[in-house]
């Protein structure tokens, strides 16, 4: 049970075990496993692994043992008799553990099968986020016995998120300490033995650990952390955070990135500040006002996506981002948070997430959060604006209905102006009045990069004829329109397109393929 709770897969916070499968040779076989997980692990009052066994009434129908173990949280564990060791389509398992012999080679395979079930994406649940690989621990040697020798996926170590953001704090205690910044020193301590506490001391890994433990119950341990208390921290109680459960990992989450960006801040690592900040900027912003028990922190809320805010943030500012709205962190949807570990193309997404700043208070957000803001206002006030109602209807307005309505958005949050309208739909000539039916949906509004790329594909077709230098050209020419905005004739002759030809657009193509050529940058760049 120990070896299986230290090497297992675990859920996305990295503290409990992923859906896992004990496959048992008896009932009374596998009472005890469960036994043995109730008494090693009381923290999780029994709910933990369950016994799965076709004898068992309590197993079957909605609501039953197995309904449970397919979709709710827990049991994470199934001790099974059999009964789960064909059949059962539990896509989230990544653990098998095999606490019998198997002499069949062919239920063997059909009990590994069980852990090769693919992700559902449009089903994903909050406790398997991902998954790549499933892990079997054979108890039994049965790989040995098939003369098997499977070499496996080595796997990378989880580190549960109580431990991470415990190692955070420890860092930033050292650099506080480097820089003689007493307060936070004291702070963060503070907030490591909250930590400390949350420990479960009636779980075996604690307990094992009791006499070392005790060093942390005299007080003069925390009076000053000098090195060697600090790397006994590290090495000794930093691990049993592992253990730590029950908690709102959402809110531990959100202070582990505080935390992260103030341990930045102190080590004036500007760059690593600014992208840490920016996603904590985000995800701040996708707090839902219309909840009332976040709408009472919306001064907090709305300063912390200001850049005055981060240009004087300090210890206190910090902690208050903390204790406020680490609490809040529940309430964002989960259909728009990550439900767990996700795979990101990060050199792509730094260089192109772009944030906007609007309102008298500067709140930055991006551009798709800002945009999703915009969209909902504006649907929001179309049942009781006759302006937008106007609009919805098909019915033509006036200019002066078009600014009047173009007034009242500008005063409401998000502060609604074409300049950004123009920015964040990436069309810098649309009309004010365009971009609202364009999110009443009554007018698609295509993306300048959409026009511009339909135009190339159009004009490539309509001269099926073209060389592969020819295409290549063009495709220069697309990919300098849509990062310059604009391009005289003149460009044409010039760096980057001479580096296709020396004479540039004149050695590629034909005058007459030239004025053609002309004719549609000139409409693109007149749309």
């Amino acid at each position: 049970m120990k070896e299986f709770m230290e090497e297992s897969i675990k859920d996305p916070n990295g503290v409990l075990p992923g859906k896992t499968i004990f496959f048992c040779a008896t009932i009374a076989h596998a009472r005890r496993i469960e036994q043995i997980f109730d008494s090693l692990y009381p923290e999780y009052n029994g709910e933990l692994a369950k016994v799965l066994v076709s004898e068992d009434p309590r197993v079957y129908g909605k609501g039953g043992l197995l309904d449970q173990f397919t979709h709710n949280d827990m049991p994470r564990v199934a001790i099974s008799v059999d009964m789960l060791d064909t059949g059962i389509d539990v896509r989230e398992l990544v653990n098998l553990v095999f606490a019998k012999p198997v002499y069949s080679y062919t239920k063997f395979w059909q009990m590994i099968g069980r852990g090769t079930r693919l992700l559902e994406p449009t089903k994903m649940k909050p406790w398997c986020a991902e998954k790549e690989a499933f892990l079997i621990l054979d108890c039994w040697d049965n790989f040995e016995y098939f003369k098997l020798n499977p070499k496996g996926k080595e796997l990378k170590a989880q580190i549960p998120l109580p431990v991470r953001l415990f190692g955070l704090r420890l860092d930033k205690i050292e650099k506080a300490s480097e820089l003689n910044e007493k307060e936070i020193i004291k702070s963060e301590i503070s907030r490591l033995r909250q930590q400390i506490d949350l420990l479960p001391q009636n779980s075996i890994v604690i307990m094992e650990a009791k006499n070392e433990l005790q060093r942390l119950d005299d007080e003069n341990f925390w009076t000053k952390l000098t090195e060697d208390k600090i790397e006994f921290l590290r090495t000794t109680v930093k691990p049993l955070l592992r253990t730590i459960s029950g908690e709102d990992f959402k809110a531990m989450r959100f202070e582990r990135d505080v935390v992260e960006v103030s341990l930045a801040g102190l080590f004036e690592d500007k760059e690593k500040f600014g992208t840490l900040k920016d996603g904590l900027v985000e995800k701040i912003s996708e707090l839902p006002i219309s909840v009332n028990i976040v709408a009472r922190e919306r001064g907090l809320i709305s300063k912390s996506q200001s850049n005055k805010f981060w240009d004087s943030i300090s210890q206190e500012k910090y902690i208050e981002l903390i204790e406020k709205l680490s609490p809040l962190m529940k309430f964002i949807d989960s259909r728009v948070a990550p439900l767990g570990p996700a795979k990101f193309d990060f050199t792509d997404i730094t260089s192109t997430k772009e944030f906007v700043e609007f309102g008298p208070q500067n709140e930055a957000v991006s551009i798709e959060r800002y945009r999703k803001m915009v969209e909902e206002k504006v649907r929001e006030l179309t049942s009781t604006n006759p302006i937008l109602q106007k609009i919805q209807n098909g019915e033509p307005i006036t200019e002066d209905e078009a600014n009047l309505l173009a007034e009242e958005l500008h005063d409401e949050n998000p502060h609604i102006t074409i300049d950004l309208l123009r920015r964040v739909y990436n069309h810098r000539k649309a009309q004010f009045v365009q971009f609202i039916k364009h999110i009443l949906g009554i007018q698609i509004l295509e993306s300048f990069p959409e026009t511009v790329s339909k135009s190339f594909d159009q004009f490539i077709s309509e001269h099926s004829y073209v060389s592969g230098r020819q295409l290549q050209f063009l495709e220069l020419l697309k990919s300098f329109i849509l990062e310059k905005g604009e391009i005289e004739k003149r460009n044409l002759i010039e760096s980057p397109f001479t580096m296709i030809h020396p004479e540039g657009i004149r050695g590629v193509f034909s005058p007459k393929e030239i004025n053609e050529i002309l004719v549609l940058t000139e409409k693109l760049l007149a749309a």
